[in-house]
């Protein structure tokens, strides 16, 4: 009976081994399986301005190293003070704004006012549609794209944080499509100048979606190193003005916001990657 005994015992042991070597097994296989997964562009060390082309997608993305800067206006609306320092890690940035054609790929339908043509951005689509896109995409590419923090998009648009009024210069007529110019409609992507990273209409034509929930007071109390403004509150953040808008509202440092369910034919978006060293 004890020699039967042990031998079960024995069994049992050997089984707990084999049961734990089998699930070490599978946890080290999945987690390999996730770091292969694409999350990023695969660019060892990138240089500023270099542009990445998203595969199968006909997105161009620019490399836009990390740095800190002055973010906000100490001349702007009250939202824009107090001028205060954030840092940021490199990203990738949409060249352009998402177009129609883009769009159409993804969801199927588009949900422009101004269909006149595939390389129009689109627009009326809420802060929700957008995110609805970006599931869906990041399901298809395996890739993290997601929407510019306030701060990457400002840090952006001002060529590393250079004190421009307007993204690319202080020459509103040649970067950004206005009330003035416009004709009370949105235009083809980049047929304005670019600014100094190679990024067009980051002012005027659409303004665009950011990550972050809107506060006033955002500015009072910077995270200079975590520049995401999270909240209850129920407003989204968009940036850069649109082809309806006066000079003012089409600055680099100015801020509006919106419920995540308005849609107009002014408000689009570009999209964003993080950086992963390699």
């Amino acid at each position: 009976m004890m020699k039967e005994f042990k031998m079960r015992k024995i069994k049992f042991v050997v089984w707990i081994v084999l049961v734990f070597l089998v699930l070490t097994m599978l946890n080290s296989f999945a987690n390999s399986v996730q770091t292969k997964s694409i999350k990023s562009p695969g660019i060892t060390n990138p240089n500023p301005g270099d542009i990445w082309n998203a595969p199968g997608i006909g997105m161009a993305f620019v490399f836009v190293p990390g740095g800190c800067f002055q973010m906000g206006s100490n001349t702007g609306d009250e939202d824009e003070k107090p001028v205060h320092k954030v840092c940021l890690d490199g990203f990738w940035i949409g060249k352009y704004e998402v177009t129609q054609n883009q769009w159409i790929k993804i969801m199927g339908k588009n949900p422009s006012r101004f269909q006149y043509g595939e390389n129009y951005p689109v627009e009326q689509v809420c802060w929700n549609d957008v995110n609805e896109f970006i599931s869906k995409l990041n399901q298809l590419t395996n890739i993290s794209f997601t929407l510019p923090s306030e701060a990457q998009w400002e840090y952006a648009a001002r060529s590393g944080g250079k004190a421009q009024t307007y993204a690319g210069g202080d020459d509103i007529d040649d970067v950004a499509w206005y009330r003035s110019n416009s004709e009370f409609h949105a235009h083809e992507i980049g047929t304005k100048a670019p600014n100094g990273f190679g990024l067009y209409d980051m002012s005027g034509n659409v303004s665009e979606w950011c990550k972050d929930v809107y506060a006033s007071n955002a500015y009072s109390t910077p995270l200079s190193n975590v520049p995401l403004i999270i909240s209850k509150e129920s407003y989204f953040v968009h940036r850069g003005g649109s082809w309806v808008q006066k000079p003012g509202y089409v600055r680099t440092t100015y801020r509006q916001k919106f419920t995540a369910f308005y849609r107009y034919g002014d408000i689009g978006f570009r999209l964003c990657i993080p950086y992963i060293g390699q």
